[in-house]
């Protein structure tokens, strides 16, 4: 499982697969899944990154890192449309970001971003 879901680029590394595996966030047909797990075509595969739930189809198993442009041979993305919305909007909702290091907001950034958020 962690060599699958490090191979359809879903994780940078085998052990980041591993460590969501043993965390509970990867499941295969409703059952959470173990590192060492085999997979199987058709296999339906939950991988959960807060705050969205993705749901793939496993087309072919495959052991090597595969190109980026190759990946939808090897597995279908099903995750809902509602799903991918709730990552749109944390992006909107976190649009507001500070450089690490300019410390507090002064008193003009603090009303501006009174504004924004009492708009809304």
């Amino acid at each position: 499982m962690d060599k699958y879901l490090w191979a359809i680029r879903l994780y940078k590394t085998r052990h980041e697969a591993a460590q969501a595996c043993k965390a509970g966030r990867i499941t295969v047909n409703g059952i959470e899944a173990k590192p060492s797990r085999e997979v199987r075509e058709g296999d339906i595969l939950t991988v959960r990154k807060a705050p969205v739930l993705y749901t793939y189809k496993i087309l072919l198993p495959v052991e090597n890192r595969q190109p980026a442009k190759n990946v939808a041979l090897y597995a279908e993305n099903q995750t809902p449309a509602d799903e991918l919305d709730k990552l749109n909007k944390q992006q909107i909702s976190g649009g507001i970001r500070r450089d690490r290091g300019a410390g507090r907001p002064t008193k003009k950034e603090r009303r501006d971003l009174e504004k924004i958020f009492n708009r809304q």
